[in-house]
């Protein structure tokens, strides 16, 4: 499995210290429900401390847990593509502290400075074929150890 990446560690020193010019430090008390699938995404988050839960809804009762994130992790990528709606909900599982970003002011500056939209790209491609990687490992954890789905 590869190494988790984190978007502020991973990025150029300059074309981080341009990003967190549009930081805003924000908190979430314990079992906030951050954001919710098929919600506008119109900010993304970079925890500093705490921790998150993703979450899917797969019955009116009933939500699952499909990643935990902690300090450094990116909460949120769907500002970045189309439709801009969140795939999953995000529940602060502890006290979070984090960075928040509004998308637009970001989007902006990417457009403005094409080296640093290309590495946040590149950042958060690198981040989803991880947490893509992550899934898929505990998938096969899950069908592997009997609990099976009929066909």
């Amino acid at each position: 499995m590869t190494k988790a990446i984190k978007l502020l560690t991973a990025l150029p020193q300059p074309q981080r210290e341009r990003l967190m010019e549009l930081a805003r430090e924000v908190s979430f008390p314990e079992d906030t429900r951050i954001f919710e699938a098929g919600g506008t995404a119109d900010r993304f988050w970079v925890i500093r401390s705490g921790a998150v839960n993703l979450d899917q809804q797969v019955t009116s009762q009933q939500r699952v847990t499909v990643a935990s994130l902690g300090a450094g992790d990116l909460l949120g990528w769907s500002w970045l593509f189309p439709p801009y709606s969140w795939d999953f909900g995000a529940v602060a599982f502890s006290q979070v502290r984090a960075y928040e970003y509004d998308a637009a002011a970001v989007l902006g500056l990417c457009v403005e400075d094409p080296l640093l939209g290309l590495s946040v790209v590149r950042t958060v491609a690198e981040i989803l074929a991880n947490r893509l990687e992550m899934t898929r490992g505990k998938l096969l954890e899950q069908y592997s150890s009997g609990r099976r789905s009929p066909l």
